[in-house]
């Protein structure tokens, strides 16, 4: 299995932190976010490589941290973006690298932080052999607008997708952390030549599972999402108090752009 991190984009919202520097590179907890990524997929023995997916302006900062690293089996693969305007967006990005794979992966974008083992959902997709995302219950139906919502039926399978509803049906939110079996990786290459978009994984897996059947696995501890400036600040405030598993109960257990 190959690990895709997602860290391409510019995070405009996070601006001065991120002028020269990638969101995924940002600390929290005395260690960058994508550190807290790594050390969940190194957890699991089915990954063999791990790929950066990175752009040609940050290219060399994610180099510069890697050889500072202890990590083994990473690669760092940039586009030819130095901008916002230029670049070709997550999923298409996504494509052009499992376009030369021959393997199973597990997609995680580079702003995720979440405290849940990622081996019993590799367990499942072990045995089952179809595309997983992971879950998370935001247990609030106004901050479930902020997503992508999905129903599941009594088997797993997705259902229903919907990116940012009005109205949503339920609080379970996709995040972006996806499994995809070799066989699937195909239909990420037709998604780009319909020009659904390039930019949004949550449209690709809206748009995936019309397609063939897609299941959902809800992960439990805490979700991070890093979207802005606020929350940046709100993360690291969380992180630096106190272990994740002793974070008291009335803290919210999500952290949302």
């Amino acid at each position: 299995m190959i690990a895709i991190i997602l860290a391409g984009g510019y995070a405009k919202r996070l601006r001065p932190l991120t002028e020269n520097k990638a969101k995924p590179l940002l600390p929290i907890a005395g260690k960058p976010i994508i550190e807290h990524i790594i050390d969940k997929l190194i957890e699991l023995k089915e990954v063999r490589k791990i790929i950066i997916s990175t752009n040609i302006k940050f290219k060399p900062h994610f180099e510069e941290w890697l050889k500072n690293t202890g990590y083994r089996n990473v690669e760092i693969i940039a586009d030819n973006s130095r901008c916002e305007e230029e670049k070709p967006g997550a999923v298409k990005a996504l494509t052009n690298i499992t376009s030369k794979i021959n393997d199973d992966c597990i997609v995680i974008a580079g702003d995720n932080l979440f405290t849940s083992n990622l081996k019993n959902l590799v367990n499942l997709f072990k045995e089952e052999k179809y595309p997983i995302i992971a879950l998370y219950d935001v247990e609030n139906l106004n901050l479930a607008k902020k997503y992508a919502v999905v129903e599941l039926d009594s088997q797993g399978r997705i259902i229903e997708f919907k990116e940012k509803p009005l109205n949503p049906k339920t609080t379970l939110i996709a995040t972006c952390i996806y499994l995809l079996p070799n066989q699937t990786l195909p239909k990420l290459e037709e998604y780009v030549k319909k020009k659904i978009g390039n930019d949004e994984p949550g449209r690709l897996i809206e748009w995936l599972h019309k397609q063939e059947p897609i299941h959902g696995y809800p992960i439990q501890g805490y979700w991070y999402d890093i979207g802005s400036l606020e929350q940046y600040e709100k993360a690291c405030r969380i992180f630096s108090k106190q272990p994740h598993h002793s974070i008291k109960a009335e803290t919210p257990n999500i952290i949302t752009s």
